[in-house]
């Protein structure tokens, strides 16, 4: 299956939680204002990639947790992702998507687009809401305006209602 991506950085610390290969979607409906990646934006920009060719990729990794996808918009391309994320979690790796959809808009877009709910069970974190330049904080961990949450995906769905991720690193050394 065919992803049009922006890029791959096969080491990153700050796009979630250890080290992780983080994939860069192309194409992104929202523009927010002083996005980090407006390269990202055209939707026929970047590369087109297999799928198959990210997980080839993933495979000679060492010592990552997991994987990331950041955008552009992810959740634009969810059908290819959610393919890419069943294959990781075969293996252990975590997932996080990064959105600017807020978790509630995903779920009414799943009632149309069944990827979307698939991307979304295999997500662990999810780090959604437009990035919002006013409310930029460089203190978050994992995201960049204040209004962003860090969601529990697993336990969200399981639950229907937004349950925000807690670190358990950080639980341990509280």
């Amino acid at each position: 299956m065919n992803l049009r991506i922006a890029g791959i950085t096969k080491e990153s610390i700050v796009d979630g939680p250890g080290l992780r290969v983080v994939v860069f979607t192309q194409g992104c409906p929202h523009h927010c204002r002083g996005c980090h990646n407006p390269q990202t934006h055209d939707p026929a920009g970047g590369t087109l990639i297999d799928t198959s060719e990210i997980l080839s990729q993933l495979r000679g990794a060492r010592l990552i947790r997991g994987i990331t996808f950041s955008g552009g918009e992810p959740f634009l391309q969810a059908e290819p992702l959610a393919q890419i994320a069943a294959q990781v979690k075969r293996v252990n790796y975590d997932v996080v998507t990064y959105t600017g959809f807020v978790f509630e808009k995903l779920l009414t877009m799943s009632l149309r687009r069944k990827g979307i709910l698939d991307l979304l069970q295999h997500t662990d974190l999810l780090v959604d809401g437009p990035y919002q330049e006013e409310r930029r904080d460089l203190r978050l961990a994992f995201r960049g305006s204040a209004n962003q949450r860090l969601i529990d995906v697993p336990r969200s769905l399981a639950q229907n209602k937004v349950l925000l991720w807690q670190d358990p690193a950080a639980v341990r050394l509280a």
